[in-house]
């Protein structure tokens, strides 16, 4: 395919994507029923619609319009390439760009020259401080791979040696000792040995980093409370040699985890009604998912003020459940992919004051410019 070409489906696939499709369902049809496109052309295409995707706002002012075309002019003009070199009308091409398309292009501006809703920036700001342009910037980009090297198995060394024998190169990432950057051939991890024999995990790099700040010890008694598809269980249990427990208030979200468990060499046990008490409970909350919207990009124009309040009533609940399974002396671990205070700092002062007693030991707010997805963790002890 052309380049002119890759252009138009990508914005044919952010129509359908608009109208409600799921983008990694649009991209799956579409490249099932078009068998011709080789892998450079799907991945080429797939980069064109997340990117325009993360970027919807500010595509879409320089584009003229929030549709796939319009993103598609907004992604060339924001890069500089002429679109009229590429809207041709010819075979496989967009069509010329009208006047009337040219009178509606425009720079962005405020919320949106950040790509986030109106709404949404003031609570970035109020969050973030000095860092929120940084950060909101940096969503626009695409994430990296991170790996994680599975010490069950293997060490950082050893798993980087593995990989490149299967042709992906990576290095260590200072964020975590268990943390590998994936450089190259990010696309053939799923089909490599070191994957397949369990060496490493696919685990962003703050993800890892929440886990390390747990400060897990042999033989401790460990719940993973909203433990999902089991990637902090497992790391978790990486780290104490021994079994641990996850739950999930949906079991099905929990599916996967005794087959990644097996190849990971990892014991987990999958708890329907946890019994304490536990050294450690860890709260992976339920939450916007705002630090991790690089790779989730829709997830940032669907969410409302409506929802981040029933999440943040969620994240109290889920507190407030957990507690009472910490043992004497145990710790109360809480932790989202969020970069907003209200999920983050302000559901730890509002836990406190309905349950005086448990104070903050630790915590720490990962933003993008640590090199990762945004992540909050909180570790808490009773008096």
């Amino acid at each position: 395919m052309t380049p002119a070409a890759r252009i138009q489906t990508g914005g044919e696939l952010l129509d359908a994507i608009l109208a409600g499709q799921a983008a990694e369902q649009a991209l799956t049809r579409w490249a099932r029923g078009n068998r011709y496109a080789g892998s450079k052309d799907r991945a080429a295409i797939r980069d064109l619609v997340f990117d325009a995707l993360r970027r919807k706002r500010s595509y879409g002012a320089l584009g003229g319009a929030v549709t796939g075309r319009g993103l598609m002019l907004g992604a060339l003009r924001a890069e500089g390439t002429p679109i009229d070199d590429i809207f041709t009308g010819e075979r496989f091409m967009p069509a010329p760009v009208t006047d009337e398309e040219r009178a509606a292009f425009r720079d962005p501006t405020e919320a949106e020259a950040r790509d986030l809703p109106d709404w949404l920036w003031p609570r970035f700001e109020a969050s973030l401080g000095a860092e929120a342009e940084t950060e909101a910037l940096l969503l626009r980009d695409r994430a990296e791979v991170f790996l994680r090297a599975n010490l069950l198995k293997t060490n950082r060394d050893d798993a980087l040696a593995a990989l490149a024998s299967d042709g992906i190169t990576a290095q260590p990432h200072p964020l975590s000792p268990t943390a590998l950057r994936v450089t190259e051939g990010a696309r053939r991890v799923h089909l490599s040995d070191a994957y397949k024999d369990g060496l490493v995990e696919l685990q962003d790099v703050a993800s890892q980093a929440v886990v390390d700040a747990l400060d897990l010890q042999p033989g401790q008694r460990v719940l993973d409370f909203c433990a999902g598809g089991g990637g902090k269980a497992l790391a978790m249990a990486a780290q104490t040699g021994g079994p641990v427990s996850a739950h999930d208030i949906d079991p099905a979200r929990m599916a996967d985890i005794p087959a990644r468990a097996t190849r990971a060499g990892a014991e987990i046990t999958l708890e329907t009604a946890p019994k304490g008490p536990f050294d450690l409970v860890l709260c992976d909350a339920p939450c916007t998912g705002s630090g991790s919207w690089r790779r989730a990009p829709e997830a940032k124009w669907r969410l409302t003020e409506d929802r981040l309040t029933e999440l943040c009533a969620l994240q109290d609940s889920v507190l407030d459940a957990a507690a009472p399974l910490v043992g004497p002396g145990g710790t109360l671990a809480y932790a989202t992919c969020s970069l907003l205070a209200d999920e983050n700092a302000t559901r730890i002062a509002a836990f406190q004051a309905r349950q005086p007693g448990w104070k903050v030991q630790r915590e720490r707010q990962f933003t993008l410019q640590d090199g990762g997805d945004g992540f909050y963790i909180a570790m808490l002890k009773r008096d």
